[in-house]
């Protein structure tokens, strides 16, 4: 059994064809799937689904990349999305220093006022972290409120650091990808008790679909790798990584 804590099934490249990767999904064991906002639009379909479907689940946020023109009227209505019982987290949230459409300080304001608004409703964050890890450290470590690294892409030192502040990591696609040697290190060097798989779909297919659309169904590659990296079986993977989703949602 798979839990893919991090697909964008409400993107426009998957929600058009959404009832079929669900069934694809199921098929492949993965039977539980977060589904996770980026703007208010990919929010309000997230909470849709997670209404639609009893095995879904959604995160509503807005993230570094879609923060522009975000305003308090906005973040009203995330808050509001926050009070559902299907919303079992806040994000996809964070900075993103790579891209250049939206200033820093514009990010971590929007990051900062998120942070509160997930603290206020206690429900874990899914953090987006690119080329600003120290940035984002410094501001998960002042607000000193859990949940997940999402789709890690950091070293095993600072994977240590944010697991000490009482975060998941959580590996995708590249882990599988032949020359990814940073996220195979973390996959194997981190223990098994900290760690969830994701997809990130419809964005960064694992090997052996690379540069095709991802969907849900593919954590099971994820997991595989991770497996063959610890040398372990996928099934002790799947067991543990959906025990830890599980305990960080809140699931019973």
């Amino acid at each position: 059994m798979y839990f893919d804590t991090h697909c964008h099934l409400n993107s426009d490249e998957l929600y058009v064809d959404h009832d079929m990767f669900i069934k694809n999904a199921l098929a492949n064991d993965v039977r539980y799937m977060m589904v996770v906002g980026y703007d208010l639009t990919s929010s309000k379909r997230a909470v849709e689904l997670a209404h639609e479907y009893d095995f879904i689940y959604a995160a509503v946020g807005i993230g570094p990349n879609d923060c522009k023109d975000t305003t308090d009227q906005d973040l009203n209505i995330i808050d509001k999305y926050l009070e559902d019982p299907r919303v079992l987290a806040l994000g996809e949230i964070g900075l993103d220093y790579y891209w250049d459409d939206v200033t820093p300080e514009k990010q971590k304001e929007i990051f900062d006022k998120q942070m509160i608004l997930a603290k206020k409703h206690q429900k874990p964050v899914l953090i987006h972290c690119r080329d600003a890890y120290e940035d984002t450290y410094d501001m998960l470590k002042h607000h000193g409120h859990p949940g997940v690294m999402h789709c890690y892409s950091g070293s095993v030192e600072m994977a240590k650091r944010f697991i000490n502040l009482g975060f998941y990591i959580s590996l995708a696609g590249p882990v599988t990808f032949k020359n990814a040697r940073v996220p195979k290190d973390v996959a194997a060097n981190i223990g098994l008790e900290h760690l969830l798989i994701e997809t990130d779909c419809p964005y960064l297919t694992p090997h052996p679909y690379r540069g095709k659309l991802n969907e849900p169904a593919n954590v099971v590659y994820i997991a595989q790798e991770i497996a063959k990296l610890k040398n372990m079986e996928i099934e002790n993977v799947a067991s543990a990584t959906t025990f830890n989703a599980k305990k960080v949602f809140g699931i019973k």
